[in-house]
């Protein structure tokens, strides 16, 4: 299996350190049900509902576009940007298989949108991390909002996942192997200012911020842990990382997993930081 933090997107100016594969697919549908809570809070609180006419970008397989899609209800509609032809056809399966008529996919480049359009709002889960100029991206979806309406990311934020685990030998050796990895591949990994200062150069009023930190059962963060450390070691590998520090990876959700017992401490992933402001 192979867990990973982002949807598709290709970093132009670096290395994509993961792929559009069937596994992939899978592993996005999974850890989505994991953040799904803290996305479905956020888009409540930046005012998404009924009735709004919203562009999803970076939609993958299209767990963000359906929990808008019930979100704006059939008043409103859904169109998910995503430059992977897999992932729209994987996508277009499940909105189908789940009866929603509010929700279409366009293949695109977020990077190049050539949407001519005005949207009520403008969102995106762990996307813009992996776009070379992630603060110009900001700028640029300005253009795609009508006046008063919203733009609201959220994205990773990696201190609590490096903080939590700092006292847990196997569990940071795992975690700084994938931080490193990211970095190497080019995406950024303080998406926390990036996101403050890229809302303000855009011209939007202060934004709103919010950290939410997943944290739980052992067994699921473990998995989510030993899924990202699998689907990213070819990765690793070309970037000269250390992976021999942590064993196996076959049975490494298990050993991660009795770490955490061991120790009496609850698992962890990445931490969602989420700004959100109405354009002016």
């Amino acid at each position: 299996m192979a867990t990973t933090i982002a949807k598709g997107v290709n970093n132009s100016a670096g290395e994509y350190a993961l792929g559009y594969s069937h596994a992939e697919h899978d592993r996005l549908i999974r850890q989505a049900t994991l953040f799904a809570p803290f996305t479905e809070g956020l888009f409540r609180d930046a005012g998404i509902g009924p009735g709004q006419h919203v562009l999803d970008l970076g939609s993958g397989v299209g767990d963000v576009s359906l929990l808008l899609a019930r979100m704006v209800g059939p008043s409103g509609d859904v169109v998910g940007i995503e430059r992977d032809a897999m992932s729209i056809t994987r996508a277009d399966a499940r909105v189908r298989a789940a009866g929603f008529h509010n929700v279409s996919f366009r293949e695109g480049d977020i990077a190049k949108i050539a949407i001519r359009e005005d949207f009520d709002a403008v969102v995106g889960r762990l996307i813009l991390e992996f776009l070379p100029d992630a603060g110009a991206a900001v700028a640029s979806l300005a253009g795609l909002i009508r006046p008063g309406g919203l733009l609201a990311i959220q994205d990773a934020y990696w201190g609590s996942l490096l903080q939590l685990t700092a006292g847990l030998p196997l569990f940071s050796k795992s975690v700084s192997l994938v931080y490193k990895c990211f970095q190497l591949s080019g995406a950024h990994v303080d998406m926390e200012r990036i996101l403050y200062r890229g809302f303000r150069e855009a011209g939007f009023p202060t934004p709103s911020l919010r950290i939410d930190v997943p944290v739980g059962d052992p067994a699921v963060f473990s998995h989510w842990t030993s899924d990202l450390m699998c689907s990213l070691l070819p990765q690793m590998q070309k970037h000269g990382l250390a992976c021999d520090d942590v064993g196996e990876l076959e049975m490494l959700s298990h050993r991660l997993e009795s770490e955490l017992i061991e120790r009496k401490m609850f698992g962890t992933a990445i931490g969602l930081v989420a700004a959100w402001s109405r354009k002016s």
